[in-house]
């Protein structure tokens, strides 16, 4: 199963606080770990909500909001794609990873096809198909 790890923001992060180079260090030793496993798929980090925006969607409208976002309890700071057995091994893998005190980190299932069930029609699982491979190419 594949799941995505988000990395919330804190005030550091949205203040474009750049970590440490022992931080970094330490990230990259543990990134090292989960490739070397076969569990890490990609990761990034992302720049403060300053340099972000939102797109409200109502009806047939698109407002643009400009960040900074204020609540960054609901932020994202940065993130890894990982292919794990289960939840259980994703949680065990991100015990070991070299974050500070207070720092919380979340673990979600990424959907499936087969979680779709009879709604993902033979069509549609083959241009889903389609894509993924058309997208591979391109990168």
């Amino acid at each position: 199963m594949r799941v995505m790890v988000l990395v919330k923001a804190n005030e550091d992060s949205e203040a474009g606080v750049m970590p440490s180079a022992e931080m970094l260090q330490a990230m990259g030793k543990y990134n090292e770990e989960l490739v070397k496993a076969g569990v890490m798929l990609e990761g990034e980090g992302l720049h403060p909500t300053s340099r972000g925006v939102r797109i409200r969607f109502e009806g047939r409208q698109r407002q643009v909001i400009d960040g900074p976002f204020t609540e960054t309890k609901e932020l994202v700071a940065g993130y890894w794609l990982w292919q794990v057995k289960s939840m259980d091994e994703a949680v065990e893998w991100l015990k070991r990873a070299p974050f500070n005190d207070g720092d919380t980190i979340e673990i979600r299932r990424v959907f499936e096809a087969e979680d779709f069930g009879d709604a993902l029609t033979p069509e549609l699982r083959e241009q889903e198909q389609r894509l993924r491979e058309q997208a591979r190419a391109k990168r």
